[in-house]
């Protein structure tokens, strides 16, 4: 990530307040969990988009930290009167490119789930994708998160091996 599309300390703070919105009617409510799929597909795709360095969607997720990150330190700025709060930020690992192919299937999915869905499970997606975006450049979480391109990586290969090679 570059130094024009940074984190701060306030957009971070805002992800997470995005987070808490979606997360908190199923705590308060029956706790399904098929009720969390809309918010939990949309993280899925803007924290695997984060590892998508140099394509369509690692640009959208930058750029969905650096607007969130720049709104954030502005409104923080005008309330309280501080100013910006740097974060540093990493990628959670690479893909191969037949990771690359697993995460355009997942894309596909959330694609798909979001023109089925009602009005307020497409606002959890999109809230899902801006919490995944932001929160996955992380260092700390990113880290946490290092098996992700890993299972990209490795459903890729295993679906090329069953392409290729045929099941064994």
């Amino acid at each position: 990530m570059n130094a024009a599309t940074g984190l701060s300390l306030a957009g971070v703070a805002a992800a997470l307040a995005i987070m808490w919105a979606n997360f908190r009617p199923w705590w308060k409510g029956g706790r399904d969990p098929k009720a969390l799929l809309p918010y939990g597909a949309g993280w899925l795709l803007g924290s695997l988009a984060t590892v998508c360095a140099g394509g369509a969607l690692g640009w959208g997720a930058a750029g969905i930290a650096g607007l969130l990150s720049k709104g954030s330190d502005t409104a923080v700025g005008s309330l309280v009167g501080t100013g910006a709060a740097a974060l540093a930020s990493r990628r959670m690992g690479t893909l191969d490119p037949a990771g690359g192919i697993v995460v355009c299937f997942v894309l596909v999915a959330v694609i798909l789930l979001f023109k089925a869905s009602s009005t307020k499970d497409k606002r959890r997606i999109v809230g899902g994708i801006i919490t995944g975006a932001v929160l996955g450049f992380l260092p700390g979480i990113a880290s946490q998160l290092d098996f992700l391109p890993d299972a990209a990586n490795a459903i890729g290969a295993w679906g090329e091996s069953l392409g290729s090679k045929g099941a064994a």
